[in-house]
Formats: C-alpha cells, sequence, structure tokens
C-alpha cells in the first residue's frame, strides 16, 4: 500500500521524537511492504522564525496533499514575546480549523510495567483503559468576540459558542467508537450552568436511540475531574467539548506515570487525521536526546490504525512498545522506578524498531545500553 504522510516535527523535542517515529514508519515498510512517501514542513515556532507566521500556507497544502500527518509539538519560551495572533500555538489552532479536524481522540492506557510509575495506587489503575472524545474546533477557544475592554482594557471577553452540528459530528465518532469498545458512554458537561452544555446534552440524548447497545451516563465536569483520580477504570469512552477535554486530558495523563507516553489523533469525517504526542515541546530538555519518543511512536500506531486501515501494523508497534518497557526499558520521565538502565531518545527507538523485525532480540540490544 502507498501512502502520503506530512510531517511536522515543530518545536523543541518535536523534530527528537519524530526522528524515532519515521524509524518505525520505514521498519513498517520493511516489515509488510508498504510506501510511505514523506513530505517535512514547517509548524508553530520554527515557521515564525522561517516564514514569518505559525501555519505556512505550504504548510497546510502539504497536509491537503497527504493521506495523514503527524506532528511533533509546537511552542517554546522563544515566542514567549510574539503577538498573541502569532504564538506558535496558534500555528496547532489554525491547523485543525482549517483541516476541519473536529474530533479528538486521547487513549488512556496503564501498561502492566508503568503501573508503579504513576502517582496513585496500583490497584487504582491497574488496566485503566479508556478514551477521552474531544470536541477540537469550536467552543471557546474559538469563539468571537475575545478581547480586552473598557477604558484601561481592565475587562476581558471570551465567547463559548457551539452550533448544534458541531455538537453532534463529535458525539456520534464517540457513540461509533464505544460501540466498538466495551460500549459505554460518559458525556462529560457543566449542564447546571451553561447552556452550551445543556444542548450538548440534549444532542446526547436525542442520539443515543441509534445505539441502543451503548450505554449512556451524564457527569458534570466537576464530578468527572474527581472520578478520574478515584475511579478511572469506571469510564470506556469520554465524550466532552473543547476546553473540558483539554483540561481532563491532561489530568488523565497523570494515570500513566508520564506525558511522553500518551499519543493522540485529532480527526475529520474522512480518514484523515493529523496524529501527535500529548507532552508538548519541554523545552527544557530540547537537543539532549532524553525525550520519550513512545508517545509519537504510539501516535504513529493510531495512523495506522485509524487513517490507513492497517490493523495488524497498528497492534505489533503497540506490541513493541509494551515489549520494550516490559524489558525494563526506561528513558528519563520513566527512570524512579530504577529497574532498568536510563535510555536516551534514539537508544529507546532503536528498541522498538529492533522488535518489530523478525526474530528479534531485545534482550541482547539492550544488555548494550547497560
Amino acid at each position: 500500500m502507498k501512502k502520503q504522510v506530512a510531517v511536522l516535527p515543530g518545536d523543541g523535542i518535536g523534530q527528537e521524537v519524530m526522528n524515532g517515529a519515521l524509524e518505525v514508519l520505514r521498519a513498517i515498510e520493511d516489515q509488510y511492504g508498504h510506501q510511505f512517501k514523506v513530505v517535512q514542513a514547517d509548524i508553530g515556532g520554527v515557521a515564525i522564525d522561517h516564514h514569518g507566521t505559525p501555519l505556512p500556507k505550504e504548510t497546510l497544502e502539504a497536509c491537503k496533499r497527504s493521506d495523514a500527518a503527524l506532528l511533533g509539538a509546537v511552542g517554546g519560551p522563544k515566542w514567549n514575546e510574539v503577538p498573541v495572533e502569532l504564538r506558535p500555538e496558534k500555528g496547532l489552532l489554525g491547523i485543525r480549523k482549517e483541516l476541519g479536524l473536529f474530533g479528538n481522540l486521547r487513549p488512556v492506557k496503564t501498561f502492566e510495567a508503568l503501573v508503579d510509575a504513576s502517582p496513585l495506587k496500583p490497584n487504582v489503575v491497574e488496566g485503566v483503559d479508556f478514551i477521552i472524545v474531544r470536541e477540537l474546533t469550536g467552543g471557546l477557544y474559538f469563539g468571537e468576540p475575545r478581547e480586552r475592554r473598557g477604558k484601561n482594557k481592565e475587562v476581558a471577553v471570551d465567547t463559548l459558542q457551539y452550533e448544534k452540528k458541531e455538537i453532534e459530528n463529535v458525539v456520534r465518532k464517540a457513540f461509533e467508537i464505544a460501540s466498538g469498545r466495551r460500549k459505554k458512554l460518559t458525556s462529560v458537561d457543566k449542564a447546571n450552568v451553561l447552556e452550551s452544555s445543556r444542548m450538548w446534552r440534549e444532542v446526547v440524548d436525542q442520539m443515543a436511540p441509534e445505539y441502543p447497545d451503548v450505554e449512556v451516563e451524564h457527569l458534570l465536569v466537576d464530578a468527572a475531574a474527581m472520578k478520574l483520580i478515584y475511579q478511572p477504570k469506571h469510564f470506556d469512552v469520554i465524550v466532552t467539548e473543547n476546553m473540558f477535554g483539554d483540561i481532563l486530558s491532561d489530568e488523565a495523563s497523570m494515570l500513566t506515570g508520564s506525558l511522553g507516553m500518551l499519543p493522540s489523533a485529532s480527526l475529520r469525517e474522512d480518514d484523515f487525521g493529523l496524529y501527535e504526542p500529548v507532552h508538548g515541546s519541554a523545552p527544557d530538555i530540547a537537543g539532549k536526546g532524553q525525550a520519550n519518543p513512545l508517545g509519537m511512536i504510539l501516535s504513529v500506531a493510531m495512523m495506522l490504525r485509524h487513517s490507513f486501515g492497517m490493523e495488524e501494523e497498528a497492534d505489533s508497534v503497540e506490541a513493541a512498545v509494551e515489549a520494550v518497557l516490559s524489558s525494563g526499558a526506561r528513558t528519563g520521565d520513566l527512570s524512579g522506578q530504577e529497574i532498568g538502565p536510563v535510555l536516551k531518545t534514539k537508544e529507546m527507538t532503536d528498541l522498538v524498531v529492533e522488535h518489530l523485525k523478525p526474530n528479534h532480540a531485545i534482550s541482547g540490544i539492550l544488555a548494550a545500553y547497560l
């Protein structure tokens, strides 16, 4: 199978973890006979430096010509003083809007080998496996007007706005995902306060009869935030609006012990998706080769599954990651367990790639880093 992938390394550790992702993609090519044409483009701070904008037209065009896109990270203190409309994060928000990427999937799954890395008790996090489906192109982050008012700009205005169709799109996606999992959907809102949340809840209830095998519950966002910590195994699929999803998914990331482990996908109605790790640009370790590449590598697995329909290939990448972790290998963000060597980005990538080969020998490769 031939596919074109737009590759947007971005800022900070983005290029480092993207290198690992591309090595894994090449290993999948070799093992399964696929051809992945890679087209690189700038986004975020590096795009500001090279093009004067966080989202150049060339980047958008590269994505539109591709079957999927991989993104590393955007942002960093270097660009803190640029005007708000030119901040690196505007590139990320803009590409989601321009490409119609309405639904963000963030799987939260505890690897058995990393149970002790979580700040929560093992009995709380063992067996956690759920997905947060976040609406991505509406709500408070995109509503207008957004401005400072008054004589001394002492009044700040942000607008929370949703169209019914925007809610329907992401809720339908969440129902479809729940239908293929454990058939439980938790819709999170603030319907006791917000009119937009009341409409959100109405849409969920109106759509529920189309999916009679899916159990539906409604939770207020504050209750959901608490339940994520004390009873995370309660959840299967969570669907929520943009800002709530942003906050809850970052909270949920700590269940796994490290942001470096978490992938994500931003999807539209066809098979195109933008895939990126959750961890951000981590400017404090950028250029040191210390970043955990596994969130980016698992994002490749999501791309293989959701955009290319390559289930076996996606499974093999996820199995390789789990096997490497089970062998005791750790990057610095996971090194508190002290059960194996602390590896650099390239070393951890090498282990995953080795596991993707026939007759792999992880133990021998791992010993080389001791």
